[in-house]
């Protein structure tokens, strides 16, 4: 049974559930998946967040949940008809397509939380549902080919900017590749910088221009290419807790979709970001912290996701010396000087630790 046929199945049973309940003379309740932050675990052996057992009902015996439950289940039929047609809605037409509907949504969060309580009631993906983000997926450059259904791209060969990568990217077959490892970017300013210096020949690479905090889609991506492929990932971020954050985010997860983050984190991604022994060996250009980088360093070295010895200290060292870098400061030393002598001495020191 492919995905479709499991999303469609899954979709009419929460339906037929709450019909048999009717049928049976029951009050209809559907059990949802807590995800409040005192039900978000951190698993050490996962290493990335995962939610725990508990669960909240909603009946429609009370009368605040009813308006709860008949959204949920538009939402479900309105899925079901897109994956059953092989369509696709963006969460914004949801939202307004709601407007339609006898219990509309009052903004566009609300649709967006009642599409994520459906996700995790289901246990599938929104993209697995027919649902897709607003925001485009990161860009890839690189010898890789894949193919979207009956059409094969290299990223090697689709202009300068790469291979946009699908929202609907599980349906995407990677075909071939000639490539030793991954590296992604938090800038689109350096992913153009590596591909100019031909940083994909020099490191063997597909380099991937995350475009910031990177996209449901391009963290499962990185995951599949990571583990369909066996390519050792490494990500490159500002020197900052917000260029941290980024690399977490997809190495261990993030606490919002701990429902999903076994589709979406590669807990053996290394961080290939600057440091603050970067801004120091390397006498970068810097700008002071902020307050508020200081209380977002401080709460990191709370965080079980920066346990580790090398980042308690990288985030303690650079609260002391009271500055941060971005990846681009590098520029110091001239344009070629990042994919010449910064990275290889990068990769070099992460690949021995």
């Amino acid at each position: 049974m492919n995905r479709r046929e499991i999303a469609i199945n899954k979709l009419k049973s929460l339906g037929d559930m709450i019909l048999e309940d009717v049928q049976a003379g029951k009050i209809p309740k559907i059990k949802v998946p807590s995800r409040g932050t005192s039900n978000i675990i951190y698993d050490e052996n996962r290493r990335h967040y995962v939610l725990g057992d508990r669960y909240g009902t909603r009946s429609l015996g009370n009368v605040k949940q009813i308006k709860k439950i008949g959204q949920m289940l538009y939402t479900a039929n309105f899925c079901k008809d897109l994956v059953a047609r092989q369509k696709t809605a963006t969460l914004r037409e949801l939202y307004y397509i709601s407007e339609g509907w006898e219990v509309d949504f009052a903004d566009q969060q609300e649709s967006n939380i009642v599409g994520e309580d459906l996700e995790v009631t289901l246990g599938m993906t929104r993209e697995d549902l027919g649902l897709m983000p607003e925001e485009d997926g990161a860009s890839v450059y690189g010898e890789l080919t894949v193919r979207e259904g009956d059409i094969e791209i290299n990223a090697l060969r689709s202009g300068k900017s790469g291979y946009n990568i699908s929202p609907t990217i599980d349906e995407v077959e990677f075909v071939d590749h000639d490539v030793e490892r991954v590296i992604a970017v938090e800038t689109m300013g350096m992913f153009h910088r590596l591909v100019q210096e031909k940083a994909y020949k020099k490191f063997d690479a597909l380099i991937v221009g995350l475009k910031g905090q990177a996209a449901r889609a391009t963290r499962r991506f990185i995951k599949r290419v990571n583990e369909e492929l066996n390519l050792p990932v490494y990500i490159c971020n500002d020197g900052d807790p917000w260029g941290f954050h980024i690399a977490m985010v997809i190495i261990s997860g993030s606490a919002k979709l701990a429902h999903v983050n076994h589709q979406l984190a590669t807990p053996d991604a290394r961080f290939l970001g600057v440091t603050a022994s970067d801004i120091i060996n390397y006498d970068l250009p810097t700008d002071p912290l902020k307050d508020i980088d200081v209380l977002r360093l401080k709460e990191l070295l709370k965080d079980p996701r920066y346990r580790d010895d090398f980042w308690k200290v990288e985030i303690k060292k650079m609260l002391k010396i009271g500055k941060k870098a971005e990846q681009q400061s590098f520029s110091k030393y001239g344009l070629e000087y990042v994919v010449d002598t910064y990275l290889p001495e990068k990769l070099e020191a992460v690949e021995n630790q």
